[in-house]
């Protein structure tokens, strides 16, 4: 009989420069690709009370699981799919079809990590493996230059080390030869929004955000070689009003749709056929940002979740559950917050700049704990990222890495200059009219 390995899909959703599966697809006969539908991740919440995945966020990764399990038929594979806790779901998989090892990618903060430990003990017990694998970041970590306890405490000291001593490998090949699997298998469908507890009458109000690798590869193809307008990302990418002519690809990102390794190269393929601009130069800044933030959550451990931050320092604020309700539904009485605010609970989205505005006003105006904020964020936001959204919100409050001088860029006090005609503002606030 054949060996069979298991791919464990987690934030890699994705057939292109996916480690685990080429991993596995080299070494074994046969492969079965699974996803499970964490219900702790589905329809748990955070520790003040927000569900962990808001609906905008759960219907992406229903498109994108959807879409992953019709790419693998294609390929003579499919897709294993059960909602449950992932490492019981697994372990009773890997019992069932008697494979060798699950592969997966590896995590390395929060719950993820518990998980991924206790499915490695009990597929120990019978006799196999969780052989972990990379593709979130541009850099392995066995490139940089520095262990990841030393990772630079600023930025800017980590872009000089990593841009001067490390090249950035070539994305993996997209998976393209037959899969053989295992047929005589129920491999289950993906679940509605009704059966995750979700209301599913919600209208989706923006159809640009429809997840899969297909629709996030098309993305990266007409923002970078039909349309060029990544020439405008820098001067674009924080505007309130135009951020529709931004990237927009950080939700395909966020869940492992599309490579960051495949985007660097798309990015410098097309520099080399015209030339390196402010544009490209400001996209390509961006990807270092989130792998430095990767690094400090690896870095610094659940500190990242925690009010104090990395540098541990003591915050006074407020406990005040109505002003923290007005900040959620925009109805603080600052029209351009209850704007941004309003437009996030309507699509999960909202701009760069607009996140700067809001979480400064909750921190610095209202004086609430920022953790309310980033758990809100993590609720809502159809690109979350933890590492990301949690660092994001520690340099706002001033208790990560170069928070102070983010503090100090941004006025919470004269919002006007950011919408100067009240278009934006208009939109999502009809009464400001």
């Amino acid at each position: 009989m054949k060996d069979v390995a298991i791919v464990w899909f987690r934030n890699d959703l994705r057939i292109h420069d996916n480690e685990a599966l080429t991993f596995a697809l080299k070494n074994f006969d046969r492969v079965v690709a699974a996803y499970i539908f964490d219900e702790r991740q589905f329809m748990g919440k955070t520790p003040n009370g927000f569900r962990k995945t808001g609906i905008h966020r759960a219907r992406f990764i229903l498109e994108s699981v959807t879409e992953l399990k019709s790419n693998l038929q294609k390929l003579g594979a499919d897709l294993y799919i059960r909602l449950g806790k992932a490492e019981i779901e697994l372990f009773e998989l890997a019992k069932e079809i008697k494979s060798v090892c699950i592969f997966c990618n590896r995590e390395r903060i929060g719950e993820e990590v518990i998980i991924q430990e206790e499915l490695e003990q009990k597929l120990w017990t019978i006799g196999q493996e969780l052989l972990y694998t990379r593709g979130k970041m541009l850099f392995y970590t066995s490139d940089l230059p520095f262990p990841i306890t030393q990772t630079p405490s600023t930025f800017s000291s980590f872009r000089k080390e990593v841009e001067k001593s490390i090249e950035i490998r070539t994305p993996l090949p997209t998976i393209s030869e037959r899969i053989e699997t295992i047929h005589n298998l129920d491999f289950g469908s993906v679940p509605t929004l009704s059966e995750l507890k979700y209301d599913d009458s919600v209208v989706k109000q923006d159809n640009f955000f429809t997840g899969g690798e297909n629709v996030g590869l098309n993305l990266l193809k007409r923002y970078i070689w039909d349309s060029g307008a990544i020439d405008d990302y820098k001067k674009k990418r924080r505007s309130l009003t135009e951020w529709h002519n931004s990237s927009r690809l950080s939700p395909w990102i966020s869940i492992g749709a599309l490579s960051p390794k495949l985007i660097h190269h798309e990015i410098r393929k097309y520099e080399s056929n015209s030339t390196p601009n402010d544009g490209t130069h400001a996209l390509s800044t961006e990807f270092l940002w989130r792998d430095y933030f990767r690094l400090l959550g690896k870095k610094h451990g659940d500190k990242i979740f925690q009010t104090e931050g990395f540098e541990q320092l003591k915050f006074v604020y407020k406990e005040d559950d109505l002003l923290l309700e007005s900040w959620c539904n925009g109805q603080t009485g600052i029209p351009i917050i209850d704007a941004n605010m309003r437009e996030l609970k309507a699509t999960g989205y909202i701009s760069s700049r607009g996140r700067q505005l809001v979480s400064g006003f909750l921190i610095h105006e209202l004086r609430l704990n920022w953790l309310l904020g980033a758990e809100y964020f993590e609720s809502l936001l159809i690109d979350y990222d933890s590492c990301s959204n949690y660092c994001n919100w520690l340099y706002i409050a001033g208790s990560g890495n170069e928070g102070v001088e983010e503090k100090s860029s941004v006025s919470y006090s004269h919002f006007n200059r950011y919408d100067p005609e009240g278009n934006y503002t208009s939109k999502w606030v009809p009464e400001f009219r």
